[in-house]
């Protein structure tokens, strides 16, 4: 009894206490509530905000415009969200981290998907090294906004996030010095060391009798003199190799193997427009309608290049072509370790293919030859 007395007694002090700490567990409980919601916008806020990725630097505050799930498409993180950004206008992935995996561009073909990373090296000729996460590749068509809807994306991107094949900056160091050989089924050597287009018999043996080269020089070696094989256009006209020229192409010619042969982009037979395909000549590809001008053709050198991505094509004035004409095209490779833009292209100077140093400083920034004579990029 007495013991039942006390407790009695204790009571009210009990539910007292009880309430006191329900009132401190639901104090604490919104204090958590609070900052958790605090926490939660930060992070939305820190996500939400467009970044341009290292492969797609813009020289202003990109515009964003609201976000998509693109019908579902997921990595294995969860959902892919797309965003909308400018300057040029384009649609960037990004995974639930926020990290941009892809960047595609209205009008151009050339997507660069984020990848493992690799380094591209060319030690005979730079101590320079490119080490990028940046892969390129074509999509089936040119882009255009919403596309992440459509369900051939789905299908295309599926099979690309994560590819180590062979993209088109692999594909262009398959033809610097020391690249291996490799043959198609039918015996043709399709990749290896390339060189630039050779003097003609004719041009050597009037130089060595002392006499002036002929006045209307041939043009320089194109895809299908490196393959040594005819080749048929959609325009039905047929190009064959010339023997002198075996193995070897010029700076358009380079970039008609690695982007036309190789890699499947539509080509033309000569300079025109018409049929779609990527032209002859450099000056003619800087000219033409195909990709977005990423840097629109000027007569001086641009004041601002970051908005360049790996795989754009660069144009250059050489003193060769008179009128300010673009003699040069090559492949921006993006950022090698000292923060130099670096490109390749096949040089006559250097021999053929190189993102090298030799024939002139494969840089498009400083004092150098190419760098002084940028006028212009596109993005195929």
């Amino acid at each position: 009894m007495k013991r039942l007395k006390r407790l009695k007694r204790l009571q009210p002090g009990i539910r007292r206490f009880s309430l006191t700490r329900n009132a401190a567990l639901s104090l604490v409980t919104a204090v958590l509530l609070a900052a958790s919601c605090g926490l939660s916008l930060q992070l939305r806020h820190r996500t939400d905000r467009p970044e341009a990725s290292q492969a797609s630097q813009v020289s202003q505050v990109p515009h964003v415009s609201h976000a998509s799930l693109g019908a579902g498409i997921r990595v294995r993180s969860g959902p892919l969200r797309f965003e909308r950004i400018g300057n040029p206008a384009r649609t960037v992935a990004r995974d639930p981290r926020g990290t941009v995996i892809a960047t595609f561009t209205d009008g151009a073909r050339t997507a660069v998907l984020t990848g493992p990373s690799r380094t591209f090296a060319e030690p005979r000729t730079t101590d320079a090294k490119v080490v990028t996460k940046s892969w390129v590749r074509l999509l089936p068509k040119a882009w255009t906004r919403g596309a992440e809807k459509s369900g051939w994306f789905r299908t295309w991107l599926g099979s690309r996030l994560g590819s180590r094949d062979p993209d088109i900056l692999a594909t262009a160091f398959d033809y610097v010095a020391g690249a291996p050989v490799r043959t198609t089924s039918a015996g043709v050597e399709y990749s290896g060391a390339a060189r630039y287009t050779p003097d003609t018999a004719d041009d050597s043996a009037r130089a060595g009798q002392g006499k002036p080269k002929s006045p209307k020089p041939r043009t320089g070696s194109d895809f299908y003199d490196y393959l040594g094989v005819p080749w048929t256009f959609p325009d039905t006209v047929t190009r064959r190799p010339e023997k002198d020229r075996a193995r070897s192409v010029d700076s358009s010619g380079y970039v008609r193997l690695v982007y036309g042969y190789r890699s499947g982009f539509p080509l033309n037979s000569r300079d025109s427009a018409a049929g779609g395909g990527l032209q002859r000549t450099p000056d003619a590809i800087a000219h033409g309608r195909l990709g977005v001008p990423v840097i629109p053709l000027s007569d001086r050198r641009p004041a601002v290049i970051q908005q360049l991505q790996p795989g754009d094509l660069v144009f250059f004035r050489t003193r060769e072509l008179p009128g300010g004409r673009i003699g040069h095209i090559g492949i921006y490779l993006g950022l090698d370790t000292a923060d130099h833009p670096r490109f390749i292209s096949s040089r006559k100077n250097a021999g053929g293919p190189t993102m090298g140093d030799k024939g002139g400083t494969a840089r498009l920034d400083g004092a150098g030859y190419y760098a002084q004579g940028l006028r212009a990029a596109r993005r195929l």
